[in-house]
């Protein structure tokens, strides 16, 4: 869970899908991560990933609740759900494995670029 973290602070993304060898089973974000921990204040990140690690895991921060897409769906598709405020982020899947990642981001920069 810690490795997922640190891969998550600075980084261009703010979720990581979760697989079960090619199958989306959830999504991880680093708000889901730190929503295990928010009572810990004052804490060294030494001391907050000596914690993730020993007392939870991917499973325990992880949302299951996926919104998915396939492939052959639109922009205008992708826009509909994420206009209803409920997520961020929609995986894109073929023949049920993961394809890809829309999220609120890629739209804004599609609608710019048009």
């Amino acid at each position: 869970l810690s490795e997922a973290y640190h891969a998550l602070q600075g980084a261009p993304f703010e979720h990581i899908p979760v697989l079960d060898v090619d199958r989306p089973v959830g999504m991880l974000s680093s708000t889901d991560i730190l929503r295990l921990v928010y009572d810990v204040k004052g804490t060294s990140d030494k001391m907050l990933t000596s914690m993730l690690d020993h007392q939870f895991n991917i499973e325990d921060a992880m949302s299951s609740d996926l919104v998915t897409l396939t492939t052959d769906a639109t922009v205008h598709d992708a826009a509909e759900v994420l206009a209803e405020g409920k997520t961020h982020s929609i995986l894109v899947l073929t023949d049920g494995k993961l394809t890809g990642i829309v999220t609120t981001t890629d739209l804004v920069r599609y609608l710019r670029d048009l």
